[in-house]
């Protein structure tokens, strides 16, 4: 039995109001089932595959067909929570009052490293459950993509992973490719 105190998806939109995860470097949360859980902090390589996978986005998907969110909530109302995945493509438009809900997300993806087993697990169970369509985990340590796809309950029906230049294409934009290697590739740093 949890001894957490449980909040409401309202409860913490109020208290996110008021200020209360300032200085969001020191309190960088998301809400996950009604608890108010710490996020993994991000290396190195974490952000250069995260820039990667914008830059491809941005250069990819036709102006205006989906709005780019990176590192940005969901909101998963009958779920009592509002990850922040690290790219969400969403139905092209505007989010003043609200962010993007499980019928606005054309794709979620979440970049691990140090975070690949809560990705693998209460994540994908969340993303299933609240009927995202495709989940993409950017998996650092293998070099590769694993693509969920058909949500059946907590779980996905189809998984594939790939790898090299193996190309994933979108469910939602199939025209689109991305070979797995393309976020990988290491130039020297200055």
């Amino acid at each position: 039995m949890s001894t957490t105190a449980r909040t409401t998806l309202d409860q913490y939109h109020r208290m996110i109001a008021r200020g209360e995860f300032e200085p969001v470097e020191e309190n960088h949360v998301e809400l996950i089932r009604g608890e108010i859980l710490p996020m993994c902090a991000k290396g190195h390589s974490h952000n250069e595959v995260l820039v990667n996978l914008t830059e491809w986005s941005y250069d990819s998907l036709p102006r205006g067909a989906a709005r780019v969110r990176v590192q940005d909530p969901i909101e998963l109302p009958s779920l009592e929570s509002e990850p922040e995945p690290d790219l969400v493509w969403a139905t092209p438009r505007r989010y003043w009052k609200r962010n993007p809900r499980p019928e606005d997300v054309l794709l979620v993806v979440e970049v691990a490293d140090s975070s690949l087993a809560k990705d693998r697990g209460v994540k994908l169970e969340l993303y299933a459950e609240a009927g995202i369509p495709e989940y993409w985990i950017v998996n650092i340590p293998d070099s590769s993509i694993e693509v969920y796809r058909n949500p059946r309950g907590k779980r996905y029906a189809g998984r594939k992973t790939y790898v090299g230049a193996l190309e994933v294409r979108p469910l939602k934009f199939p025209d689109l490719a991305l070979r797995a290697s393309e976020l990988f590739e290491v130039e020297a740093d200055d």
